[in-house]
């Protein structure tokens, strides 16, 4: 009886052990405790941009709660009537040239940052954390007094000057630790060959910053085309103003063209969309490369 026991012990000990398998927490739940809440919050998402998505394509008078038949009326009116024309183009102008001046000031400063050491670095790398906190509506005064002595009032250079300064502390940031997860091996490998550190920036480092640039200047290019207060502060002439200043002279104190405003607000948003969906890819990457020190 022992000597038939045994083998089937041997057997049973010889046999692959299967791994334990371990219930996470959320194994346990329901799927509909998941897919409820997460379905409310879509809706509560949604319906507001469906509601602009009525105004803006629904007849003047029209009650339906279905954009139809469908109109460019308002679309219409906000370009031709409203000088939203005037208004995109200019906001272009401003979003761009910002965007320009952020990424160059931004790529340099984030250089010196990475690679340099010096006395008050730290130092300045608090001021310019502390410097987010700081609202702009704050500084409003002061720089209008300095755009008043530089002849820049009612330019669209105050602005894009003003916008740029205000995005300088975070863009530099994000581009500095951006460059640390860059090898400086790399760039002294291009010292050896013959280059200077200049030519080496160019050749080498560069290529690699392709996200955390895209990162900063599409992030430098919304606040700039969504920012209000510079615009509508800055700017007197009607011909110079930006789209958020365009959409606030649709509504009045007396009544407000929902059609009209819905349809401008649609129109504010497509560049915005649009630049996301191009370069999600690698806003993602640059800001999570961007936040973390190699």
């Amino acid at each position: 009886m022992i000597t038939e026991i045994a083998p089937a012990r041997e057997r049973e000990s010889a046999a692959p052990q299967q791994p334990r398998k371990f219930r996470r927490a959320w194994d346990e739940v329901p799927r509909w405790q998941i897919y409820l809440p997460l379905g409310i919050y879509l809706v509560f998402t949604l319906i507001p941009f469906y509601w602009i998505l009525l105004f803006a394509f629904r007849p003047a008078g029209s009650t339906s709660l279905l954009p139809w038949p469908m109109t460019l009326d308002h679309f219409q009116k906000v370009w031709t009537e409203r000088s939203f024309g005037v208004y995109f183009q200019n906001s272009v102008y401003v979003g761009v040239a910002t965007l320009i001046l952020t990424t160059v000031v931004a790529l340099a400063g984030g250089y010196a940052l990475a690679r340099f050491e010096f006395k008050v670095k730290r130092a300045f790398m608090l001021a310019l954390l502390c410097s987010q906190f700081v609202p702009g509506a704050l500084l409003l005064v002061p720089l209008f007094q300095i755009f008043a002595k530089l002849q820049m009032i009612n330019s669209l250079g105050s602005v894009i000057l003003a916008e740029t300064v205000f995005q300088l502390p975070l863009s530099m940031i994000l581009i500095s630790g951006f460059i640390r997860n860059v090898p400086q091996s790399l760039e002294e490998a291009a010292w050896v060959d013959g280059c200077n550190r200049f030519a080496a920036f160019r050749i080498v480092v560069l290529p690699l910053l392709r996200p955390g640039l895209i990162a900063v200047g599409s992030f430098a290019f919304v606040h700039a085309w969504n920012h209000f207060l510079f615009a509508l502060m800055f700017l007197s002439d009607q011909s110079k103003q930006t789209i958020p200043v365009g959409l606030n002279t649709l509504m009045s104190a007396d009544s407000v063209d929902l059609g009209a405003l819905a349809a401008g607000g649609i129109v504010a948003a497509i560049p915005v969309v649009i630049v996301f969906a191009f370069i999600q890819k690698w806003l993602i990457t640059g800001f999570s490369a961007g936040a973390v020190k190699g």
